[in-house]
């Protein structure tokens, strides 16, 4: 009903609506008017009244609220339905509850704080409240489960989308993280159920350090990790960003649906700032360690790594997976 009284006053643009209006309208009660004008209050949106012209929308409050992030959104499908928090556990665990209840694809989690979100390896992820985007999306899609990983690619191109509509130069290190000076601006984290031949959904986690102060990181983080404030040197809005991430979002996946990924990965290399750099590879097995030049991505998203033999010679590597840190530093955007 909320959702239902604030659309009323958007479309009145700026004019006056009397209570005795928005009740016919919608099928209820002036009184029942009243109390969700007074619930909106409280989420902060600013509605002013008026003993005799009724009621007219002032301003809407930067919290990630469904009626918000909804408004004017028109996808196709990421974001069809917004299940929105004010503090949650983590909002992959709660996406990826309800997908397993059946929750429609394109459902979009998220919070205004995680308490327990994490990352890669388990690692925690710093969440303050109000500071950040932090989401879920659940989708259901129709390629193989051996696909699946390339959609953190997917993901991070959309954040890079993002920034560059924000006057920002997005540099996405293989294979999803997005620097600024070295610094770590947006985390992505993407799980799947599935079985041999089929995926029942993929889950893909975003962290956006949006509004957060260098001060205000905890101390193992500040420096290592920035915000898109510190790199604009303004706040940012963050539904209208929140908004563009989903629009791209919807866009690349409706192109991976109908075309494959390969779109995905050329727009993937315009935004790298992996590609044709000396790179440390830290391997998932133990002792694998070994530095060479970041040459390309293969068809499956694997970073290939051109490293010097000894004798002289250059062996290319595939790097599936693996910590891979860019040398020179400074030339992480």
């Amino acid at each position: 009903m909320r959702l239902e009284i604030l659309n009323v006053l958007r479309n009145a643009a700026g004019s006056y609506c009397s209570g005795e209006e928005i009740a016919k309208k919608l099928g209820v009660s002036r009184t029942a008017v009243w109390k969700h004008i007074k619930e909106l209050r409280a989420a902060g949106y600013e509605i002013v009244s008026h003993s005799r012209s009724g009621y007219v929308l002032k301003d809407t409050p930067d919290r990630l609220l469904a009626p918000e992030i909804e408004a004017g959104l028109s996808t196709k499908v990421i974001g069809c339905h917004v299940e929105s928090h004010d503090s949650i556990d983590s909002t992959n665990l709660e996406a990826k509850r309800i997908a397993a209840k059946d929750a429609p694809e394109g459902t979009v989690v998220v919070a205004e704080e995680q308490v327990g979100g994490r990352g890669r390896l388990e690692r925690p992820f710093f969440s303050p409240k109000g500071k950040g985007i932090w989401f879920s999306v659940i989708l259901r899609p129709n390629f193989l489960p051996q696909e699946a990983p390339k959609c953190t690619l997917l993901a991070a191109v959309a954040v890079a989308r993002a920034m560059k509509e924000c006057g920002l130069t997005p540099g996405i290190k293989w294979p999803n993280d997005i620097l600024y000076k070295g610094k770590k601006l947006v985390g992505i984290l993407t799980e799947m159920s599935a079985e041999i031949d089929a995926i029942k959904y993929i889950v893909i986690g975003m962290g956006i350090n949006v509004n957060i102060a260098a001060e205000d990181f905890p101390d193992d983080l500040k420096d290592i990790a920035t915000s898109l404030c510190i790199m604009k040197g303004e706040k940012i809005t963050r539904v209208k960003f929140l908004q563009s991430v989903l629009r791209s979002m919807d866009d690349l996946y409706e192109k991976v649906q109908l075309c494959g990924f390969a779109p995905i990965f050329d727009e993937w290399r315009r935004y790298t700032i992996t590609l044709g750099e000396e790179v440390r590879v830290i391997g998932v097995r133990s002792g694998e360690e070994y530095i060479g030049r970041a040459a390309d991505i293969d068809a499956d998203g694997a970073l290939l790594v051109d490293v010097q033999c000894s004798d002289g010679s250059t062996e290319r590597r595939r790097v599936v997976a693996g910590d891979v840190s860019i040398r020179n530093a400074a030339q992480s955007k």
